[in-house]
């Protein structure tokens, strides 16, 4: 997701329930087959920033694992597994043939891939796990759980992933995946934000990143902005606890809506880095009207504590979702980001230069006053 739902989570008209993608729009459904006894996983990508966190946590369970890319992100990352190079714009074939107890796809954004995937795995495994988005959804202005409606594109042969694309690609994925494996055999997790050690993103690292810097810092919205986000290694953990149950069914993989706020973050990203900064808070008029809502990643306007957006966790909790205290995140991301390379660190992702940060601070102070912290 990028760095606000409006820009990267927009939608064209309204789709289906989730019904229309083949899956069942009831409570989560565990299979009698439950098993936490070996099993053999092929986990489609695997080296990217979520994949190595589901591959050590199937290792440390006793799974046996496989990995299927091609072989160009970290492929040294894992030396001791069973690797198959291939493509999956086109070449499949090392796929043909084997047999696997789970598939975990968390690196399939175009339709086409991950139907034809799916296709010629379907044979081949008891059980499929696609790792979505809560982008899929058509309307954030909502509070959206599993059966909301998803967001459709009205050219379906479309592949170029993009900020107006990537949700109703993903939606599109679902409903293939859908149609390949079937709903018996199937689980669909759709996370949000997705945060800490490991993130190429820089998105949710901007903030505790920033804090260690000290000085007056801008703040998007107010200290109770809420914001939703999993740890990589909750979504991990999640994710192969379904593998181990052979959970099937739709979850959004959240924390609690209104449980995290920005002002939380901003506590902890102090309290972790021991760095003390003057937050400066942004009201969302004032950032509107500066078009730098790109600027703040996770920010979304709609989040306001007046508004009921957002994604329902219910369903991923009652199934087992664990989220751990977001300080556990802010310190092991920093404790993770210290021991990057110089190179790493300066050329980070994050959206808010130092320059546009002063620019920003400026133009607020010299015409608002400051918005005192909660």
């Amino acid at each position: 997701m990028k760095a606000n739902r409006r820009s990267f989570l927009k939608g064209s008209a309204l789709a289906g329930c989730v019904a229309a993608t083949g899956l069942p729009s009831l409570s989560f459904a565990r299979s009698a087959g439950s098993t936490r006894d070996p099993m053999r996983i092929l986990v489609l990508g695997g080296t990217g920033f979520i994949g190595p966190h589901m591959v050590r946590e199937a290792l440390r369970r006793g799974h046996n694992v496989t990995l299927f890319n091609r072989g160009k992100t970290n492929d040294s990352l894992f030396p001791d597994l069973e690797s198959i190079h291939g493509d999956r714009g086109g070449d499949l074939k090392a796929l043909q043939g084997g047999k696997w107890d789970a598939v975990i796809d968390n690196s399939g954004y175009v339709p086409r891939h991950v139907e034809n995937s799916a296709r010629i795995l379907s044979p081949s495994t008891g059980y499929y796990l696609y790792i979505s988005t809560c982008s899929v959804y058509a309307d954030f202005t909502r509070l959206n759980d599993e059966t909301s409606p998803l967001a459709t594109i009205a050219d379906e042969s479309v592949e170029e992933v993009n900020g107006e694309t990537y949700g109703p690609l993903k939606a599109l994925c679902e409903k293939r995946a859908a149609a390949e494996i079937g709903a018996d055999r199937l689980a669909i997790i759709r996370p949000t934000y997705v945060c800490g050690p490991g993130d190429h993103t820089d998105r949710f690292t901007y903030y505790p990143v920033r804090t260690l810097q000290g000085g007056d810092m801008a703040w998007p919205g107010g200290p109770l902005h809420s914001m939703q986000i999993v740890d990589v290694r909750d979504l991990a953990n999640f994710t192969i606890d379904c593998v181990d149950r052979h959970t099937t069914g739709i979850y959004n993989a959240v924390n609690p809506v209104g449980a995290y706020t920005f002002g939380d973050l901003l506590a902890d990203s102090q309290a972790v880095s021991g760095s003390s900064v003057e937050p400066v808070w942004l009201d969302d008029a004032f950032i509107a009207a500066h078009d730098a809502e790109e600027n703040f990643p996770i920010y979304d306007p709609l989040s306001g504590p007046e508004s009921v957006s957002g994604f329902s966790e219910k369903r991923a909790l009652a199934a087992g979702l664990l989220n751990r205290p977001a300080r556990e995140t802010v310190r092991d991301l920093l404790a993770w980001w210290n021991t990057l390379p110089g190179e790493r660190v300066s050329n980070a992702r994050f959206r808010m230069s130092p320059e546009r940060e002063a620019e920003l601070l400026l133009a607020y102070e010299t015409g608002n006053s400051r918005v005192p912290a909660a």
